[in-house]
């Protein structure tokens, strides 16, 4: 069962490599049109991981530390872009933030800000369906961490801010950047919500998942090369990050 598993795994990948058209994956990586796509890619993706840390380490604390039917409840709202069919997210997300939206009409109203269709909302799709991840991975570390050393720097005298940014945060270093790394994968790959939020517009909107689409469609070869692209640039840095930022724990 675990052979078969993996075979789940390895097959497509061997597929991919076996039927790649190895002649042009070359002149696809410095055409324009992908250098542009990957770069707009690796901004977003990394733009959204960082607003993920930003917001998530907080709401994985609150959900860490409450009980009962709230920290139920907050934990379905978090998890719940995990669940949900990304082109959902994308209309939600439309329906918040377009010109028309709950959030986005008074914006334009007042200040002349439209959030869709723009890199801004790009960023926005990637960190609506990637945080989840990284909300759950710094949780668990949480709910698993020695709280005595926290108590002990409490009974020392040091503040609740103290406490966090010199003992709580340290210890959870191990959860922050695997949850940090699950975070950027996944919003590097988002095609579904991106699409439908923030649309597919070379060189605002464009990602490399949305470069892969419009290729597939009327050039083949050419969505497997840039396909052998993104999966290469995705186990370089992944490979990377766990070296430099795992390899030691």
């Amino acid at each position: 069962m675990a052979a078969a598993g993996l075979l789940l795994f390895l097959l497509p990948l061997a597929g991919l490599i076996i039927r790649a058209p190895w002649g042009q994956v070359g002149p696809a990586l410095v055409a324009p049109e992908t250098m542009t796509a990957l770069g707009l890619s690796l901004f977003c993706s990394v733009t959204a991981t960082v607003v993920a840390l930003v917001l998530g380490i907080p709401l994985a604390v609150v959900l860490a530390r409450t009980h009962g039917t709230l920290r139920s409840l907050l934990r379905a709202l978090t998890t719940l872009p995990m669940v949900l069919p990304p082109v959902v997210g994308g209309v939600a997300l439309l329906l918040a933030f377009g010109r028309r939206g709950l959030i986005g009409a008074p914006l334009y109203q007042a200040f002349g800000i439209q959030i869709a269709f723009t890199t801004a909302a790009a960023v926005i799709a990637e960190t609506f369906v990637a945080m989840p991840f990284l909300v759950i991975a710094v949780e668990g570390g949480l709910r698993s961490m020695d709280h005595r050393y926290e108590e002990a720097a409490r009974a020392l005298g040091a503040g609740s801010w103290r406490v966090f940014a010199r003992v709580t945060l340290p210890l959870l270093r191990p959860a922050i950047f695997s949850g940090a790394v699950l975070c950027w994968a996944r919003a590097l790959g988002e095609f579904g919500a991106t699409i439908t939020f923030a649309g597919n517009l070379p060189g605002r909107t464009q990602t490399m998942p949305l470069a892969v689409y419009v290729a597939n469609e009327t050039h083949p070869e050419g969505a497997i090369a840039l396909s052998l692209i993104l999966l290469a640039v995705s186990l370089a840095i992944l490979i990377g990050m766990r070296d430099r930022w795992l390899g030691s724990l």
